[in-house]
């Protein structure tokens, strides 16, 4: 089945961002790591690590995995683009089963961190002082950001090409405002693996509904608002826009004016 190398490189894509960006989290806020000594402002140390873990996530968009997957990483943002209509059921849901098996795979090799991993759960996200449903909030508020910044990225002919660059300064941003309400996942794949490896998934739920109500919010205020309905995705891909060597993305007829697929 031509879905099959797609499926694989979202796997291998998303067990990236997580092993990767789960150890900048630990690296800034585990115990015996001398980040949080040089750098002791903790909501500083938050934008940074949200900088360079939205800086992974866009170095893969533009890596060979973008180029074949399209670097979703998320279910969020497979289930957008499969509610725009750019991805078949059958396809959006294996990218789903990947990204999750992803997540979990690219989380196991934190257990190495040792202690200072344990420290803060592998970098697992949980609910802050607030609680479960200032939890599920900040999710949403951020998801929505999340999705509806694709959006306008992808809808953009100028924007398009820079979409990836988008995620660092969103994350910067996003983890600064928000993490201490939920610790900014925006990603139920993200969540699930350091969450597996620390023995806590009790609060995973905050991270499927908060995600979930997000991105419907953010697809439904683009087909509520005049302005934003005419902004045509044209495929769902991150990046790599003209590359679709498979054959699964569709593509949905244009206004003549819209550049094609390629540009």
């Amino acid at each position: 089945m031509r879905a099959w190398p797609l499926w694989w490189w979202e796997l291998v894509g998303t067990a990236i961002l997580v092993g990767v960006g789960c150890s900048l989290v630990i690296l800034a806020f585990g115990s015996s790591s001398p980040v949080p000594a040089l750098l002791p402002d903790a909501p500083a140390r938050r934008a940074v690590t949200g900088f360079c873990f939205g800086g992974v996530g866009a170095l893969i968009a533009v890596s060979h995995v973008g180029k074949v997957s399209g670097a979703h990483l998320n279910p969020m943002v497979t289930l957008a683009f499969w509610l725009e209509g750019r991805m078949a059921a059958g396809v959006a849901l294996g990218y789903l089963v990947a990204q999750l098996a992803g997540g979990v795979l690219g989380a196991l090799p934190l257990r190495l961190w040792g202690a200072t991993g344990a420290s803060v759960a592998y970098g697992a996200t949980v609910p802050g002082p607030a609680g479960p449903w200032a939890a599920v909030l900040g999710e949403a508020g951020a998801t929505f950001c999340l999705v509806a910044g694709l959006f306008l990225f992808l809808g953009h002919r100028r924007l398009r090409g820079f979409t990836p660059a988008l995620f660092p300064f969103l994350y910067a941003l996003l983890v600064w405002v928000e993490a201490p309400l939920s610790g900014t996942s925006t990603n139920p794949a993200r969540t699930l693996g350091p969450g597996l490896v620390s023995g806590d998934l009790g609060g995973w739920w905050i991270y499927l509904v908060g995600p979930l109500a997000g991105t419907l919010a953010a697809v439904g205020l683009r087909r509520a608002l005049p302005w934003a309905r005419t902004l045509e995705i044209r495929v769902a891909k991150v990046f790599h826009f003209g590359h679709d060597a498979y054959g699964i993305f569709t593509e949905k007829s244009a206004p003549s004016q819209l550049p094609s697929p390629g540009q």
